[in-house]
């Protein structure tokens, strides 16, 4: 007997629901990632992209436990000489609370073209209205 292979034309997607108001931001991130990657389904393999869409709504309601808003760090860099910018999470969470749950599930995906590909399904919004109704998400809770 052997082993199931899904192809890429075979893969049926689905769309989600995170709320993360109350919520880790890691595990928010860490569900999100999961879905994204399609390891919740049964005939995932890894060198297949049979991720799901995920709709991430009230961002900025997420929760940073500990001291991580005022220790961790994040840096870019502009391109020019000596430019290396850096911001807290406490404040990016402030600023841009998208942004901050966008590198989270970023930083849990592979490194590789699936996982930029699987970036392309993710949605992530301030408030608690998304524009993706059409799509029939389904909440998940966790």
């Amino acid at each position: 007997m052997s082993t199931y292979m899904p192809k890429a034309n075979e893969i049926e997607r689905k769309w989600y629901v995170i709320d993360a108001e109350g919520k880790s931001l890691g595990r928010v991130a860490a569900k999100a990632a999961e879905i994204l990657n399609g390891k919740h389904k049964a005939d995932f393999a890894p060198h297949v992209d049979c991720g799901d869409f995920v709709i991430v709504i009230n961002a900025e309601k997420a929760v940073l436990t500990g001291a991580k808003a005022q220790k961790k760090i994040y840096y870019h860099h502009t391109g020019y000489i000596g430019n290396m910018k850096k911001i807290s999470a406490g404040d990016l969470m402030k600023k841009n609370p998208e942004k901050a749950i966008t590198l989270a599930i970023k930083g849990m995906l592979p490194s590789n073209t699936i996982g930029r590909k699987s970036m392309t399904r993710l949605r992530v919004y301030k408030g608690a209205e998304h524009n993706n109704a059409a799509q029939k998400p389904e909440v998940l809770e966790f």
